[in-house]
């Protein structure tokens, strides 16, 4: 689930359908075939089975069209969907079954899945990151130099420049920009460790199957997989929280800029009210604060899912399933509110 983009009316404002087509089931089921097939072709490559069959049955994985229905049954009953997926690709590959999963496990797809995943969400924030750190340098161009009120505990303290306040917009954002470039080989990786995470059933073919499934599916290739240890995954939550954080502050000051009274601020459309025909309030503005709190929120969520038991736990992974998903999506929604903000600024001063 990510949030509101089919919702009748809220979907507007609140959703986002390019985050909502990266987190969809149909992506997800994509990114889990994509690992079974790079898994039967990484298995050919050792000389496990042989390049031919790898292949095929590699071919045979990509185009499958699974029972979706009998998908939703068995994971009311297993917790997971990879048992009946894994079942369903085994039969429909016949005598070559056993080129299919045999060393793996449930997490390691669910995990490489979400890894994928992560990857293309990852693409859209730096692309709108970057989008909107040209829109600040269009602000700064345009109103950089209007003197506002500087205010500081909610009272007026001296006269500055705009430039001033749009910094405290902008210079986070460009941090955030290199906070997710760094934090990206921490998080766009393989999941490869079977049964109990140490690779065993793969023998001394492990750590090249690992580096052959990584390649062929771009992904970073850690040493041990990191099915018990969600630090990355809690950190990758925190850049989420910290880049609506930071937008949040940019939509707070400009709800109070707006203000009847201050009017330092002037917006193009803003929202109307159904008994005050009068009004035009800061929807966007109002938006990015809302945002940020939800985020926020959900960071603890992130934080108790850390707690993995031994060597995997199901309730605090699929605690991740519930929360990163929405988080994604409200960062996402808030950069494009945020860029479409600074287009409809026309007064600053």
């Amino acid at each position: 689930m990510t949030g509101f983009t089919d919702h009748p009316w809220l979907g507007g404002l609140l959703g986002d359908s390019e985050t909502t087509a990266i987190w969809g089931p149909a992506q997800q089921m994509r990114h889990m075939l994509a690992f079974e097939a790079a898994f039967t072709a990484a298995l050919g490559a050792v000389g496990r089975i042989s390049a031919d069959k790898a292949q095929q049955v590699a071919r045979l994985i990509v185009e499958f069209q699974p029972d979706l229905d009998a998908l939703k049954t068995a994971t009311m009953r297993d917790g997971v969907v990879v048992p009946e997926l894994v079942a369903q690709l085994k039969r429909a590959a016949g005598a070559d079954a056993a080129a299919i999963h045999a060393g793996a496990t449930s997490q390691d797809v669910i995990d490489t899945a979400l890894a994928l995943t992560i990857k293309a969400s990852n693409a859209l924030l730096a692309d709108r990151l970057s989008a909107l750190d040209a829109s600040f340098e269009n602000l700064a161009n345009r109103f950089g130099d209007q003197i506002i009120m500087g205010r500081t505990r909610m009272q007026a303290a001296m006269p500055m420049r705009f430039a001033e306040r749009l910094a405290t917009w902008s210079q986070p954002v460009a941090r955030h920009a290199l906070r997710l470039d760094r934090l990206r080989p921490e998080i766009e990786v393989l999941s490869l460790g079977g049964a109990v995470g140490d690779r065993a059933a793969l023998a001394d073919d492990a750590n090249a199957i690992a580096a052959e499934m990584a390649a062929g599916l771009g992904l970073y290739n850690p040493p041990k997989a990191q099915h018990a240890m969600r630090d990355h995954i809690a950190d990758y939550a925190n850049l989420l929280s910290l880049v609506t954080g930071s937008l949040g502050k940019m939509g707070q000051d400009i709800c109070l800029m707006a203000q009847q009274g201050i009017e330092e601020i002037s917006l193009q459309g803003g929202g109307g009210s159904s008994a005050m025909p009068h009004k035009h309030n800061p929807i966007l503005a109002e938006l990015l604060v809302s945002n940020a709190r939800f985020n926020a929120t959900q960071l603890a969520g992130m934080h108790h899912a850390l707690i993995h038991e031994h060597e995997r736990s199901g309730a605090a992974w699929v605690l991740e399933w519930m929360i990163l998903p929405q988080m994604a999506a409200v960062t996402a929604r808030s950069l494009s509110a945020a860029q479409d903000l600074c287009a409809r600024i026309t007064r600053i001063g």
